[in-house]
């Protein structure tokens, strides 16, 4: 898969959903800074994703200034299911690293579904992307959104609201249009 079009399809998404729609309402600033690293990976399998993920967390520690990283994995864990279940061990070595409660470890999916949602159910897409991706955030960066004043326990509800009112066919057509060349 050509590195260049993922990364372009992953830039229209964030465009489009997390800073567009105001999905992550901390996304817009790093984003326009250009703080925010989009690589994609060439592994195939979960080893090499986990050295790709392990690789990405020495490069931020030795380069503050990256805010976050979206690393996109198109060719291994197209099985949500299964990428669900790789989540434990992207954690486990945060743990291993003596990195947990530095970085931690977000989930986007283009099959994402939450537990006890419909897999056609519009609010799956505040998590679904172009490409299978993890998304590797500063703690820092994290505990400042949370004392910047927004409510963010309102946050998740605001976005399943927002979903549901613009209706999973028209989610589908947009993240649809995120992954054509443009």
């Amino acid at each position: 898969m050509d590195e260049q079009v993922v990364a372009s399809a992953t830039r229209r998404w964030l465009e489009t959903f997390v800073v567009g729609m105001g999905l992550c309402p901390f996304a817009a600033a790093p984003l326009a800074a250009e703080r925010v690293r989009v690589v994609v990976t060439e592994a195939d399998d979960e080893e090499a994703l986990l050295e790709a993920l392990q690789a990405e967390i020495v490069l931020l520690d030795q380069q503050p200034q990256i805010e976050t990283t979206l690393l996109i994995h198109p060719a291994v864990l197209q099985d949500f299911l299964a990428y669900n279940d790789f989540l434990d061990l992207a954690d486990a070595l945060l743990v291993e690293g003596d990195r947990d409660g530095v970085y931690q470890v977000a989930s986007f999916h283009p099959d994402y579904q939450f537990a006890g949602t419909a897999p056609n159910a519009a609010e799956n897409y505040t998590n679904r992307s172009p490409y299978p991706m993890l998304h590797l955030l500063r703690e820092t960066s994290v505990e400042k959104a949370v004392a910047s004043g927004i409510d963010t326990n309102d946050v998740p509800v605001r976005n399943i609201q927002h979903m549901n009112e613009l209706g999973e066919v028209e989610l589908a057509r947009l993240l649809s249009a995120c992954r054509e060349e443009g």
